[in-house]
């Protein structure tokens, strides 16, 4: 059996950028994805950088770092990942006021700015102006997740990291301590196992007898194809539901309910976001969904006529292109920061995972949980272990049969 210093077990941005950093600090790695272009929430994400939108001391303190980290990122990584800053446009959903969206981000990192209905228009001409109420606006930085994934993925590659295309479909234990994983074609040794698989965490870590404070929602997208409209802007309707969503679908009275099959434990939502990508294709969505079952089944057609609608109040000159209805699993934990740092109860397994923004904090928090397993002490990342909710009934080790 092979043995490495650290298994990592998901592919997307969390742990291509996590094996890089560990890679960077000398320690042997493995990297494990299932396939070569997973359905990940990677894979259709937005791409959006909300360095501004943190509210906590520390989500503000790692969007500043993260954001000028990406500015110097495609020369590092020695790949183009598209990185881009642009205007978003924020139009206020209906049934909301634009006074009080605007007071709940007074307190982000760089609060958004209200502007007129005419600006909002010559920043995006394809807006509909008919459908704003009110506008706010941002400063947004861009990536195109994918090719920054594979970016990472290569830089690690160059630096004597392995990548293993994979499934796991188990964690090695002895006793409380996790020393390795299995796949369909062999069994890898770890001093450490650290689990990036975002909306699958709870599933892997539950089949071998542990639980986590980790939750996932079914997120519904469209990829519409390259066209020759030219957005300006990303358009995003405020306030985000999302947020509301998984602070309610994480409560601790709910918990029980997580490992019930078919349980819906929260009503679904539609956050509208529009953006293009530098090829001209498009994503629009995105409907949130708490199922309990991983591999519950929904109504594309549905979904993607909801969709399209409420895409088309502000942007009817996209709403229709030609696309595909995509679907992914989206990590989250109940307080909205990421859960990093070793499970408590466990030895050899920790967590990166969790990620309600992930995109402009991941390679900060990667370099900074690099640095820490490598001896350089951090004075954030303790606030993110798994730890803090070790006050929960569930926190012990599950039963096994």
């Amino acid at each position: 059996m092979a043995n490495y210093d650290w298994i990592v077990i998901g592919g997307g941005i969390t742990g291509a950028a996590l094996s890089y950093e560990l890679a960077r600090q000398g320690g042997s790695v493995l990297l494990l994805e299932k396939e070569a272009l997973p359905p990940s929430a990677t894979r259709y994400s937005y791409g959006g950088l909300a360095h501004w939108a943190g509210k906590t001391p520390l989500l503000k303190a790692l969007g500043e770092e993260g954001i000028h980290r990406y500015r110097t990122l495609s020369e590092e990584l020695e790949a183009d990942i598209h990185f881009r800053e642009l205007d978003l446009l924020l139009p206020i959903a209906p049934g909301y006021s634009v006074e009080n969206v605007e007071a709940d981000l007074a307190d982000c990192r760089i609060p958004p700015q209200r502007i007129s209905v005419e600006t909002a228009c010559e920043l995006e001409p394809l807006l509909n102006p008919v459908a704003l109420e009110g506008v706010l606006w941002a400063r947004h930085g861009h990536i195109h997740p994918w090719l920054t994934t594979l970016a990472f993925q290569k830089a690690f590659q160059r630096l004597g990291g392995s990548l293993l295309l994979q499934t796991v479909t188990g964690l090695r234990r002895q006793g409380q301590r996790i020393t390795g994983v299995e796949t369909p074609t062999g069994c890898y040794g770890a001093a450490q196992v650290v689990v990036c698989a975002g909306g699958w965490t709870r599933a892997l870590l539950r089949q071998a007898g542990i639980w986590a404070p980790i939750y996932f929602t079914h997120a519904e997208s469209l990829e519409l194809e390259p066209a020759e409209v030219r957005l300006r802007t990303i358009v995003m309707s405020a306030p985000v539901q999302r947020l509301e969503l998984e602070r309610q679908a994480g409560h601790p009275d709910r918990d029980p309910l997580w490992d019930k099959p078919g349980q819906e434990i929260c009503p679904p939502i539609l956050d509208v976001g529009i953006l293009q990508f530098l090829d001209g294709s498009l994503r629009l969505g995105q409907i949130s969904r708490v199922l309990t079952d991983p591999q519950a089944e929904v109504d594309a057609a549905a979904s993607e006529a909801q969709i399209r609608s409420q895409a088309e109040r502000y942007l009817p000159a996209v709403a229709h292109l030609p696309g595909r209805w995509r679907h992914c699993l989206v990590a989250f934990s109940s307080d909205h920061h990421p859960l990093v740092g070793s499970l408590p109860g466990w030895e050899g397994l920790q967590l990166f995972s969790g990620f309600s923004n992930p995109l402009a904090i991941v390679p900060a928090l990667a370099r900074r949980f690099a640095q820490q397993a490598y001896g350089q002490a951090d004075e954030w990342l303790p606030s993110l272990s798994p730890a803090r909710f070790a006050g929960s009934s569930a926190a012990a080790p599950l039963p096994q049969g």
